[in-house]
């Protein structure tokens, strides 16, 4: 118990930590690896809110741990963004997400500490928080196609595909977990203004043809076969929610999409 305890307090201080603003010491950097790092920004937030609705139902460690992971990995996203000589954005756009996302660790740490010190969380820290990751995410995504337009690489056309449907699967993770581990969810997500999870799955089933239009071989078929049968197995859960509400399973299979997602775009960029 001592134990648990003990790297509990580890684990909160190392969020804690994570309030300062993000400060990078990156070299030379290319438009591509600008959107890389600016994808990644995205993912590795939703990921940590998506662990934080669990965290706030259950307030154990190794869920917390993965708030913290989620969190560091967006924060070295962050700092490379930041340190980026890409000329991708300027520096005041960049300085504006910068902004948001300290705003966001710091109602994350308040958040985590609300369920800690209380053993449940505070709704109206939660909604704060709901309502941060859904303008920093809004933010992050126009800067994205900001970025495009202005980056010296011209992105490939499967690879954005693959792109958008990590970023569209990671909202639809986030916001199954908001409902199935609180029953007043629809008051701190984001509902009214977010794109509802039956016309997303659509929007996943486009992306995913997309990213099936063209030649695919060996580890790339592989990989794109594997996501397409993930999706298949839990894409009526986000169709038809109230119908097929098996939470753990969603998330677990969700992770799968996001994971094989990510090496089908290491297998485009590096065949490309």
């Amino acid at each position: 118990m001592k134990d648990a305890r003990s790297r509990f307090r580890s684990l909160a201080t190392t969020l804690i930590l994570l309030s300062l603003t993000a400060v990078g010491t990156k070299a030379q950097e290319s438009g591509a690896e600008f959107l890389s790092d600016l994808h990644d920004f995205r993912i590795n937030n939703y990921l940590a809110l998506d662990a934080f609705y669990s965290f706030s139902a259950t307030g154990d460690t190794e869920t917390l741990n993965r708030i913290v992971v989620g969190v560091n990995n967006a924060n070295d996203a962050m700092n490379s963004v930041v340190s980026s000589t890409s000329g991708a954005l300027s520096a005041q756009q960049i300085e504006e997400l910068n902004q948001e996302f300290d705003q966001f660790k710091n109602l994350m740490r308040g958040n985590i500490n609300e369920v800690r010190d209380r053993g449940y969380p505070d709704l109206r820290l939660m909604a704060d928080l709901a309502n941060q990751a859904l303008n920093m995410n809004n933010l992050a995504t126009e800067l994205y196609a900001v970025a495009q337009e202005s980056g010296d690489v011209k992105p490939d056309a499967r690879v954005e595909s693959a792109r958008s449907a990590a970023v569209v699967m990671a909202q639809m993770m986030a916001r199954y977990a908001a409902r199935t581990h609180s029953s007043v969810a629809q008051t701190f997500q984001g509902a009214s203004s977010e794109i509802p999870l039956d016309e997303q799955a659509k929007t996943f089933d486009q992306l995913l043809a997309s990213m099936r239009n063209g030649q695919s071989n060996g580890d790339l078929k592989s990989s794109l076969d594997d996501v397409a049968s993930k999706w298949q197995f839990i894409r009526s859960s986000y169709i038809n929610y109230n119908e097929n509400n098996v939470g753990f399973v969603i998330d677990r299979y969700s992770k799968g999409i996001i994971e094989g997602l990510t090496n089908v775009i290491d297998l485009m960029r590096a065949n490309a």
